[in-house]
């Protein structure tokens, strides 16, 4: 079926008369007029003439449209819904929905403000311009649609240390689909999303696999949306993690380290865990406490040490979760003991601990003895050598003149006895 294009001067003419007609009169002309409008053909015009851009715009915020003419020849400007429904017929609004307001109307312009914008006004938006021949162009208006709601879930309110646990995120009737970002404090873990769509809207739910241990106790999960419609939205939950005790021994006295006979031995079990072990106990491995040692809630005192009293001592600590310990080697030295003796291998859950033994005294010893020995040696090598010559030397008096061994004998004989007479002469 074919229509006819209304000229555009019988439009404008139509349009000056409205305007000069009676208040009482002016509104059925404008009427008219866009009746008239309404019945001519839509306009097949490139729009080369026109101007106008696509509108992006957040649920209920405001949407401006704006068309624009390059080359202004007083031509009537009109704007239509995506009903292609009359908004503005130059500055007259037909259409009654007060949300549309005028924000500035010329020769070269028409622009329109839609307040609360919401999901139902996308579409296109159709500015015309009555020519010869008429030309359209049309605009886009794109609503962003922000998460209605961000909700997260923790499969396990307690979790124990080394175990999985299962958060979810879901992000409700958004439009375009959310992003879902996680972090535990301020490291950025991967996810896996799904999205679902219901009426041109999008649910996302994201989950997150995570093994915790016992540093991740009070850590916030982050659940963070990635959305153009909104920043920083966001909802977290802090984990509570539920791990065994960690156990360190502190030697109180005696402050230098140094453990003598008769001095007194003080020591401290420190544990830590969640939940908080309520209970601490000391044992002696390979043998039992001393008699006479005091075991004070966390504290072991050993008054008056001896050397029975060395070993290894150890402080034990549980809670729901599990056991752990940790051990001190108890070497006492003697009383003469000055040297500081090595530090004490407290390690916790370490059952070998190093024997504190000042390894440099004990080789000093050994050096002194041995030298001395040599020394004796020495000395007592010289005095036998000595003792030995001389015997041999009166042996020999005598056998310078034997003419045989008989002789000599009997000289060295005779050589005694002058001797023994001449003791006795001076006596």
């Amino acid at each position: 079926m074919a229509s006819a294009v209304l000229p555009s001067g019988s439009l404008c003419a139509a349009a000056a008369a409205a305007a000069a007609a009676p208040p009482g009169l002016r509104l059925r002309l404008r009427l008219l007029l866009l009746l008239l409008s309404a019945a001519a053909l839509i306009p097949t015009g490139d729009g080369q003439n026109l101007i106008t851009e696509d509108v992006t715009v957040v649920e209920g915020e405001v949407a401006t449209i704006s068309c624009r003419v390059k080359n202004s020849d007083d031509s009537v400007i009109q704007l239509l819904n995506p009903n292609r429904q009359t908004i503005y017929f130059r500055d007259f609004r037909p259409l009654k929905d007060s949300r549309f307001q005028l924000v500035n109307f010329s020769n070269s312009e028409l622009r329109v403000s839609l307040t609360n914008v919401s999901i139902s006004d996308e579409g296109r938006y159709f500015c015309q311009l009555y020519t010869d021949p008429p030309q359209e162009i049309y605009t886009t208006i794109t609503v962003l649609v922000p998460p209605r709601n961000l909700m997260i879930d923790i499969q396990k309110d307690t979790a124990v240390e080394g175990e999985e646990i299962e958060v979810n995120c879901t992000a409700m009737a958004s439009k375009p689909a959310t992003t879902i970002r996680w972090f535990k404090g301020n490291k950025e873990l991967t996810g896996k999303s799904e999205v679902e769509e219901w009426s041109d809207m999008y649910t996302v739910t994201s989950q997150l696999m995570l093994t915790v241990g016992k540093e991740d106790d009070g850590v916030p999960v982050i659940c963070l949306v990635d959305h153009p419609a909104v920043k920083d939205m966001q909802t977290q939950r802090y984990l509570e993690v539920q791990y065994k005790p960690q156990v360190h021994i502190q030697l109180t006295y005696p402050p230098q380290g140094l453990t003598r006979e008769g001095d007194t031995l003080e020591l401290t079990c420190e544990a830590i865990g969640k939940p908080q072990p309520t209970m601490v106990n000391w044992v002696r491995l390979d043998d039992d406490l001393p008699q006479h040692a005091v075991v004070s809630g966390s504290n072991l005192l050993i008054n008056n040490l001896n050397k029975t009293d060395n070993g290894t001592y150890r402080c034990e600590a549980s809670n729901v979760v599990g056991t752990a310990h940790s051990d001190y080697t108890l070497y006492v030295y003697d009383t003469t003991a000055t040297t500081e003796p090595a530090v004490h291998d407290s390690r916790a859950g370490e059952d070998n601990s190093i024997r504190a033994v000042d390894h440099a005294v004990i080789g000093g010893v050994v050096a002194v003895v041995v030298f001395a020995m040599l020394c004796l040696l020495i000395i007592l090598g010289r005095y036998f050598a000595r003792h030995k010559g001389t015997y041999f030397t009166h042996e020999a008096k005598g056998a310078d003149d034997a003419a045989d061994a008989d002789t000599a004998i009997i000289n060295a004989e005779g050589g005694q006895n002058n001797s023994e007479e001449k003791k006795e002469y001076f006596i």
